[in-house]
């Protein structure tokens, strides 16, 4: 049975291993201005990661020193914390699986809908009590006045592909016509009555459009591609974590078969 306990050990010490991803992840997601702006996913992925941390050194234990009940502890508290991984993973994969950019004439840069995107991701941002937190923090932010910074041209800004937030938050839609003075600061055409985004637009560099869906939108748009990225990592660690208790499992079960083996032999000298 010792030469089992070691394999159990040794299993476990793996799921050790597998939980760091799971944890880097959550600190990668947390420490992107958005995410830390938002506060949704970082922190269950953490929380998930770190249980699994534990869990996985209550069975390294169990095994090397031969705690039975913890080892029993560890097989059922695993297959939860698994399932769980499973689910938010499916999760992730459900919420993301909208929301793509839209191309305007003689435009790199995308264009963002709130629409566009899942109802779940929509509610998270659509309520005022909500959005007033996210929007301060986004505005704290120097995003927008980077732009400044790198374009001076109104063709160089056209042709830029600059990212979801600064596409929704640091101008007004490109349907508005607006004229191009610089990239947060724009004329305004006499009807602006494409959108609401158009009247939201405001060239206050501390309001610009952190009041219009397309900000909502572009915040959605950055979260869906970190997200989708995360969840490869939480996917793959899934799979290995899987293999890992499959494999814990049959260790444990022949453990305990050569320790019934050995009661019977001695019970039979």
């Amino acid at each position: 049975m010792a030469l089992s306990n070691n394999v159990i050990g040794a299993i476990n010490f793996v799921a050790v291993l597998l939980s760091i991803p799971i944890i880097g992840a959550g600190i990668w997601l947390n420490s992107q201005p958005d995410n830390s702006c938002v506060k949704i996913l970082q922190w269950p992925v953490i929380i998930l990661g770190i249980l699994i941390l534990v869990v996985a050194l209550a069975g390294f234990v169990g095994a090397f020193w031969r705690i039975p009940w913890l080892l029993v502890t560890y097989l059922v508290a695993m297959l939860v914390l698994i399932v769980l991984l499973a689910c938010l993973v499916v999760f992730v994969y459900m919420v993301t699986i909208r929301g793509s950019g839209h191309l305007e004439p003689n435009r790199a840069y995308l264009e963002y809908r709130l629409d566009d995107f899942s109802g779940w991701l929509q509610r998270r941002v659509r309520r005022p009590y909500k959005w007033d937190r996210i929007k301060s923090c986004l505005s704290s932010t120097s995003m927008c006045a980077e732009l400044n910074q790198s374009f001076r041209m109104a063709q160089d800004f056209f042709n830029a592909h600059i990212g979801p937030l600064q596409s929704g938050c640091c101008k007004p839609p490109t349907q508005c016509g607006y004229t191009f003075v610089n990239p947060t600061y724009w004329i305004s055409p006499i009807n602006t009555a494409a959108d609401m985004d158009c009247l939201n637009w405001s060239n206050d560099q501390t309001q610009l459009c952190f009041n219009c869906d397309s900000c909502k939108a572009g915040l959605l748009a950055n979260l869906r591609k970190e997200w989708r990225r995360a969840n490869v990592i939480l996917l793959v660690t899934l799979i290995a974590l899987i293999g890992v208790y499959l494999l814990g499992c049959c260790a444990f079960r022949n453990a305990k078969t050569e320790d019934l083996f050995r009661r019977y032999k001695q019970g039979y000298t």
